[in-house]
């Protein structure tokens, strides 16, 4: 799997924009931990970038709330309080469920087996216990549903809330483990295999629950 989910061809992709991608993913899949200070020059070194494009990555995630700026150059993800928690759930069940109703409509069987393809993969990296692996295919399954959309300003706004609960999952994923988590995976794409696209956007509000309530479980036994 590529280190960035948007499969684009990264041969055309300026080399500012993959410094940003790959910032980005560190800080979507929790490879910075929420809360933990890093340096400016600490991640030229590890993207093995220039300082301008990592400032100007920085730049972008601060503006985007995935970054916040401590002050003697350095950043850090922000740590969730419990009400942060309790807007991502309202603004993601608002959403994502829009989102799977136009996916739905669009889905082409061809475009559902894809999907249960990356599910199936999902479900191999919880067996095993690859935290890193379920976090990246839960979003790339997320991501895949997003695109059949074809709703691009509903799209930005759920993918960059991701930004802000993403790198909360490892935390979630550190305290109970990938066999504890749970998903409605199969009944979303079940019901858009049937042209239900009602029963869907459910399946999905659902799945947004669970997740978010694991998340909210965690930072209250950590408030």
């Amino acid at each position: 799997m590529k280190d960035h989910v948007n499969l684009t061809n990264e041969s055309k992709v300026p080399a500012h924009e993959m410094v940003y991608r790959k910032l980005r993913d560190l800080v979507l899949f929790g490879e910075i931990a929420p809360g933990q200070a890093v340096t400016i020059q600490g991640l030229t070194d590890q993207l093995d970038a220039g300082m301008t494009p990592v400032r100007e990555a920085i730049r972008r995630l601060i503006a985007e709330g995935a970054l916040d700026f401590m002050g003697n150059r350095r950043v850090c993800v922000p740590n969730l309080s419990v009400q942060n928690v309790n807007e991502l759930i309202f603004a993601r069940q608002a959403i994502e469920p829009q989102i799977i109703l136009l996916a739905t409509q669009h889905a082409t069987p061809e475009d559902i087996d894809h999907l249960c393809r990356i599910d199936t993969e999902l479900d191999q990296a919880i067996k095993i216990g690859d935290v890193t692996a379920y976090l990246r295919g839960n979003y790339r399954f997320h991501k895949a549903l997003y695109a059949l959309s074809k709703a691009p300003i509903l799209v930005s706004i759920a993918d960059g809330l991701w930004l802000r609960f993403g790198p909360s999952l490892r935390v979630v994923c550190g305290r109970i483990g990938t066999l504890n988590l749970t998903d409605q995976h199969k009944e979303t794409l079940s019901a858009m295999r049937a042209g239900d696209a009602e029963k869907a956007a459910r399946a999905i509000r659902e799945d947004v629950i669970q997740g978010m309530e694991q998340v909210r479980h965690v930072m209250t036994q950590t408030a």
